[in-house]
């Protein structure tokens, strides 16, 4: 949720390089299975990545690169933004894996952000995904680095980007309940945990600020997005109207 939800090229990269390999280090069977893993890691593009991630669990039925393959899967349905079938792979990625927060996030992110006001189903949904959000945070505290070879500072940074994911999440669930002081407090944290914090967050939090009746509280977490380098069009655009709504009730 990183722009959406997740950073798909940075994650693409922790997975690839082993890091979030649930439990112990995998270990391929045969030449076949590698060869087989190295056809999804080497995917050019999200659909031949889907294809050869199930060809791998299909063909290599006791692999233990299932959660790694359901992981890449995961992923790549969210850079396709295939709602169903990115909740669909997640839940079979719990099944494999129930402390997955990669599932988990994946779950509360979709759900969070796809909940609309008015669903009938609207708090069935936003309760399972406040569920998932809570339990990504507890299991990227206990999670484990798998490859020594990275550097701790490295890792830690990774799981405060993810952890900073569940927060956003839990902000735009209160954001749908019109709870707008929970989800400025949520996306706070979201944005104080983040090892890169993210600018659409913040202009999230700004908003939430403002709907929440402290605009002078908005202003300057506008003016630090509107302040950086290189910032998409999209976010000035959301940061320049959040910013005008602040100005305005300031002046009332």
């Amino acid at each position: 949720m990183k722009g959406t939800f997740i950073k798909i090229a940075a994650m693409a990269v922790m997975l690839s390089s082993g890091l979030v390999w649930a439990q112990k280090q995998p270990k391929p069977k045969s030449q076949k299975e590698v060869d087989a893993i190295m056809a999804m890691q080497n995917a050019p593009d999200p659909d031949s990545r889907i294809k050869a991630a199930k060809d791998l669990i299909v063909k290599f039925a006791d692999t233990e690169f299932k959660p790694f393959a359901l992981q890449m899967i995961v992923q790549s349905y969210q850079q396709k933004n295939d709602i169903d079938n990115t909740i669909v792979s997640a839940e079979q990625l719990l099944e494999a894996d129930p402390k997955s927060y990669i599932a988990q996030l994946a779950i509360a992110g979709t759900l969070a952000q796809k909940t609309r006001e008015f669903d009938l189903d609207k708090e069935e949904k936003l309760s399972r995904a406040e569920k998932m959000a809570l339990g990504a945070i507890e299991s990227i505290k206990v999670a484990e680095k798998i490859n020594p070879q990275v550097p701790d500072a490295q890792w830690e940074s990774f799981k405060k980007d993810q952890t900073s994911e569940a927060y956003q999440a839990m902000g735009l669930i209160a954001m749908v309940r019109k709870k707008y002081d929970a989800a400025a407090k949520s996306f706070k944290d979201s944005v104080d945990v983040a090892a890169t914090p993210d600018p659409a967050t913040m202009v999230r939090l700004a908003a939430a600020y403002n709907l929440s009746g402290k605009p002078a509280e908005a202003l300057p977490v506008l003016d630090k997005v509107l302040g950086t380098p290189g910032l998409h069009p999209a976010i000035k655009q959301f940061a320049d109207q959040e910013k005008a709504r602040s100005v305005a009730a300031t002046k009332k």
